[in-house]
């Protein structure tokens, strides 16, 4: 396909790179497959130890160089690969539709998140600011600076294969970090494709050898980036199964983490909504990227009094939602990322029938021409109780719960009552029930929307959850903090050396 030409990666075989250089890997290969037609797109060599140890070598004397470099300097270098992503964002979002499944819109929005990035990190390079307090002591400056920490762990997911990357990186890059990226063993070429392009930039700006590095594999690398002491850093994505594994390893050694788990986003609709406008941010929510978002939605909560009404505009539209080859740009939804995650939808369908829902949109595997691959599944609605247990987990595919509530706080506790709290939405025309919904009252997600969806977000908030979500936060607002340890400095400029809280101490 000419984009896999573009991006070099008609015959891929590298799985472990630092900088511009390629580290000599022996390890298995990873067979990509597209769930689009489940032809095989490429294989990229996993890294085996001894190549591991040889990037993080490389990435430790990358930043002692790095470090040294003016932020703005480096934030120089991450413009430049943002007008790099511009004039590669076809070819790069075509590669993370067919490999990933999502549909190409969605896949140069990933793309264009890219973008944003880097424009972001561009400005932020010079406004790494700490404060300047006051002193107790006489004739003392007291101020805080911000420095970086040094390697960056990244351990990326299959369905944003490149945008979450790079809320990470480009931050960590402008706060002087270097970095080692670990991408989804399902989504290995997208990696590669990205290296290519990241590479290129840096060769034409003299960026030590190491600041980007690349290593490919699956459970056994993440738990060497969990377990090293020269890591100090290691932001996750993935599940929360996942993410706690790795917490407890890396909290072990007293590193810190930024985990993005699980999430089971509701939008609560209420009798005082816009239901045209409700319906949009619901389907959307419910099948864009086949539901495998983090934040797609997996509940509705619906006023009883409007219940009726909105459910039968909800079925309409989806029996208009055409399913197919993700590339087509008259396909709203693309397959599931593989037949295992097939498994698992069908799986929660048959839990959700045993508990009693009842399915208002019946799912299934779709089969036929157009359909080989055997990834391509049916969106579905099911009419619930909110204290099935099927409810209260994610399941990553397009499976959309509905159930009733009669009070705005009957609806937000059925909302907050669930293990998971990264994104929420409510569709209002009540400011009343909005403050109330943004208030300490309301929702305990880490997002929380009025009148748009739960799934999307600008690149200019931090983005992030709580509960077994994780609690951390990347991309914007002031999350590039937690790429950077704090200083707490003062200076005594006077001819005496006076102690703090008064103490006296006189030789």
């Amino acid at each position: 396909m000419e984009f896999l030409q573009k991006l070099k990666l008609q015959k891929e075989n590298e799985g472990t790179s630092t900088g511009t250089a390629i580290v000599e890997s022996k390890g298995e290969l990873i067979l990509s497959l597209s769930p689009v037609d489940n032809n095989l797109i490429g294989a990229v060599s996993t890294t085996d130890h001894k190549a591991y140890e040889q990037v993080i070598a490389t990435a430790q004397a990358a930043f002692v160089e790095w470090r040294k470099w003016p932020a703005p300097k480096r934030g120089e270098v991450v413009r430049q690969l943002g007008e790099a992503l511009r004039a590669e964002k076809h070819a790069l979002g075509q590669l993370v539709s067919y490999e990933m499944g999502k549909s190409l819109q969605e896949g140069l929005g990933e793309v264009q998140e890219m973008i944003d990035i880097c424009d972001f990190a561009v400005g932020l390079s010079r406004q790494l600011y700490g404060l300047t307090m006051h002193s107790e002591r006489p004739s003392h400056r007291m101020y805080e600076q911000w420095h970086p920490m040094g390697i960056v762990g990244i351990i990326s997911a299959f369905n944003f294969p490149v945008a979450v990357w790079s809320w990470n990186a480009a931050l960590a890059w402008v706060c002087g970090n270097v970095t080692v990226w670990k991408p989804s063993e399902k989504t290995p070429l997208c990696g590669n494709a990205v290296q290519n392009i990241v590479a290129k930039v840096f060769a034409a700006n003299n960026v030590p050898e190491g600041v980007n590095n690349l290593i490919q594999g699956g459970r056994n690398v993440g738990e060497w980036m969990s377990n090293d002491t020269r890591i100090p850093l290691v932001s996750a994505t993935g599940s929360t199964r996942m993410g706690k594994e790795l917490n407890k390893a890396v909290a072990g050694r007293l590193g810190k983490t930024i985990l993005e788990l699980g999430g089971n986003n509701a939008i609560i609709i209420t009798e005082n909504a816009d239901l045209d406008m409700s319906l949009i941010g619901a389907v959307f929510g419910a099948v864009g990227t086949a539901g495998q978002r983090c934040t797609s939605t997996r509940r509705l909560i619906i006023h009883e009094k409007v219940y009726d009404s909105f459910v039968a505009k909800l079925t309409k539209a989806y029996q208009q939602i055409k399913i197919g080859d993700p590339l087509d740009s008259k396909n709203h939804m693309g397959p599931l990322i593989d037949k295992d995650a097939v498994k698992l939808y069908l799986q929660s369908i048959e839990a959700c029938k045993k508990e009693g829902g009842i399915f208002l949109v019946e799912g299934g595997v779709l089969e036929g021409a157009g359909f080989e691959s055997g990834c391509y599944v049916k969106p579905c609605i099911a009419a619930v109780q909110p204290n099935y247990a099927i409810v209260q987990h994610e399941t990553f595919a397009p499976i959309l719960y509905v159930m009733k509530y009669n009070t705005i706080e009957e609806a937000i506790a059925i909302q907050n009552n669930v293990p998971q709290g990264l994104s929420s939405a409510i569709m209002t025309l009540n400011m009343r029930e909005s403050e109330l919904f943004l208030s300490a009252q309301g929702s305990d997600c880490g997002i929380a929307n009025v009148n748009i969806g739960t799934s999307g977000a600008e690149i200019g908030g931090a983005f992030g959850g709580e509960k077994e979500t994780g609690g951390g936060r990347e991309s914007g607002s002031d999350a590039w903090k937690a790429y950077m340890r704090r200083q707490t400095n003062t200076i005594n400029w006077s001819n005496t050396l006076p102690l703090a809280q008064g103490i006296q101490f006189d030789l």
